[in-house]
């Protein structure tokens, strides 16, 4: 295998023959160079909607979670899940969120998982050199699970999206991957393709659900993150798939 592919493959987690979903950031379109904070608030803005920069607590904040030690995709998901839940409550052309602090509670929620499932991992490492115990799942195992048992129990509800589930499953979830960044991706990889085996008017209305209360104050570059988000939640919304 070409030496460049082969880094692919390691960087999803995967074994050659396997899909691969690369380690590259997905949340943000920013240059590699960008720090944590500038992740972050560029993140926060686009799902948000709205604004330029954060507020001094909003960037205390930010600085706070940034000395967590935590990879970005950590707090971006906390970020997320909250807009996620307020965004089918807010006012067409109110933001989504009107502040970082209103995430507060699920980014340290997030941060917590994973540090508590990365000193799992520590101690199960030790555990293996004088036993034969089972090691703790990582973060991304545990996403990786939730996301497969959701897509499993979708079969039961919506029987129509059965061969592409159990497709989804035999390929593009086949294996774990080892970085959140590439959990990301994958989970993104399943609800497009699940999107795109739902019959043409559903997916109009996805799309239009998706669309409504874009900012066209936005740069092209938060507005291609906003539909991003509002896309994906879109979808996870018409599956009842909230949870994953």
């Amino acid at each position: 295998m070409h030496q460049r592919s082969q880094k692919v493959w390691e960087a999803g987690g995967c074994s050659p023959g396997r899909p691969a979903w690369s380690g590259r950031r997905i949340m943000s379109l920013l240059p590699e160079s960008a720090s944590f904070e500038e992740l972050v608030q560029d993140y926060f803005l686009a799902v948000r909607g709205a604004g330029l920069m954060l507020s001094a607590l909003d960037t205390a904040l930010v600085t706070a979670w940034a000395q967590e030690g935590v990879p970005f995709e950590v707090v971006a998901r906390g970020i997320s899940r909250s807009a996620e839940k307020a965004l089918w409550d807010a006012r067409p052309g109110e933001p989504v969120l009107r502040s970082l602090r209103a995430c507060r509670r699920q980014v340290e929620t997030e941060i917590r998982k994973y540090r508590d499932l990365s000193a799992g991992q520590g101690e199960a490492a030790e555990a293996r050199t004088s036993s034969k115990k089972r090691p703790a799942r990582s973060w991304e195992e545990v996403r990786h699970a939730r996301l497969c048992a959701a897509l499993r129990a979708l079969t039961e509800r919506e029987t129509a999206l059965a061969p592409r589930v159990h497709r989804l499953l035999d390929t593009v979830l086949a294996c774990v991957p080892h970085e959140p960044a590439a959990m990301d991706q994958q989970e993104a990889w399943a609800l497009m393709a699940l999107l795109r085996a739902l019959p043409f008017p559903e997916r109009r209305t996805v799309w239009r659900d998706a669309r409504t209360g874009e900012q066209q104050l936005m740069t092209a570059r938060a507005r291609r993150v906003a539909r991003r988000f509002r896309l994906q939640a879109a979808v996870r919304r018409r599956l009842d798939m909230k949870e994953t």
